[in-house]
């Protein structure tokens, strides 16, 4: 018997979903949008109470894990799947329709769904091995694979530096944060150049804390009166009257954070954006 080898879809996949969200995030806040439409949709619709939650952690668990041997990982898989039949699938459509459909309302899908996401082979992968509906053996087969080289292949350079992050991160039910993170870490790099500790810092209080603006704000105004000090400090080194009007501008723009009532991305921004210029400056008075 021949099996028609059916083309991925997006639309269903919830681990292709839920990274498209985290992307959308960081493109929002990029582009300046004050409050991104994604944050909520993630908070909405990935929340504890959801049947998509528990199938987003099911992807989580099968990309974060390693094992040594390919007959563990095999255990392992098979071990997610029996657990992944428990969820109620009946609800879990309904959530998905009515995620695409929020999605829809705030985003343009053509343009949202164009986005390319590295590990896309592996959410298809996952979808297919977990749908015990997808009954091409071929394809069945060669999925399963992906993740068994997943769980047991030796890590890159790359790939221990992100084992590094999520060992940090691990602790508690904080799957969608961890993730959240590296996405965010990856996109940030690529717009700024390589992030340093405290920009690093604080995009993990950025998401750690994206419900919590009380604590979020507190930490933010903490890092203004340090990035306003040591723009002072620059300052009386630099001789040059302009530099001098644009330093003294940009702290001005700084300390008015502070009087806001809580963070806005475009507040992160700045932030990010200020610990580089400190960092030229000092480069320049060397």
């Amino acid at each position: 018997m021949k099996y028609k080898k059916l083309k991925h879809s997006k639309f269903k996949n919830t681990g292709v979903l839920f990274e498209l969200l985290v992307r959308q995030i960081t493109s929002d806040t990029l582009n300046g949008v004050k409050k991104s439409p994604a944050i909520k949709i993630l908070e909405t619709h990935f929340n504890s109470k959801t049947n998509i939650r528990k199938e987003i952690q099911m992807y989580h668990t099968l990309q974060n894990q390693k094992f040594n041997t390919e007959d563990k990982a095999n255990r392992f898989i098979d071990a997610v799947i029996r657990e992944y039949a428990k969820i109620n699938r009946t609800a879990l459509r309904k959530e998905k329709y009515n995620l695409i459909k929020e999605i829809k309302q705030n985003y343009n899908l053509e343009a949202f769904f164009k986005t390319k996401i590295s590990n896309y082979k592996m959410n298809a992968s996952i979808a297919k091995t977990l749908d015990k509906d997808y009954v091409n053996p071929a394809d069945k087969v060669r999925s399963r694979y992906t993740i068994i080289e997943s769980i047991t292949g030796k890590s890159s350079e790359v790939g221990k530096q992100k084992a590094t992050v999520l060992k940090e991160f691990s602790q508690g039910d904080k799957d969608l944060r961890i993730l959240s993170y590296n996405i965010l870490l990856e996109k940030f790099n690529a717009k700024y150049g390589k992030l340093s500790i405290s920009q690093k810092r604080l995009l993990k209080e950025y998401i750690n804390n994206v419900s919590n603006t009380e604590r979020l704000k507190k930490y933010a105004d903490s890092e203004v009166i340090k990035l306003a000090n040591s723009l002072s400090k620059c300052e009386t080194k630099v001789n040059d009257k302009i530099v001098k009007i644009k330093i003294a501008e940009v702290k001005t723009q700084l300390l008015k954070i502070q009087g806001e009532k809580k963070l806005k991305d475009l507040h992160l921004v700045s932030l990010l954006r200020s610990y580089d210029l400190i960092k030229e400056l000092k480069n320049v008075s060397k």
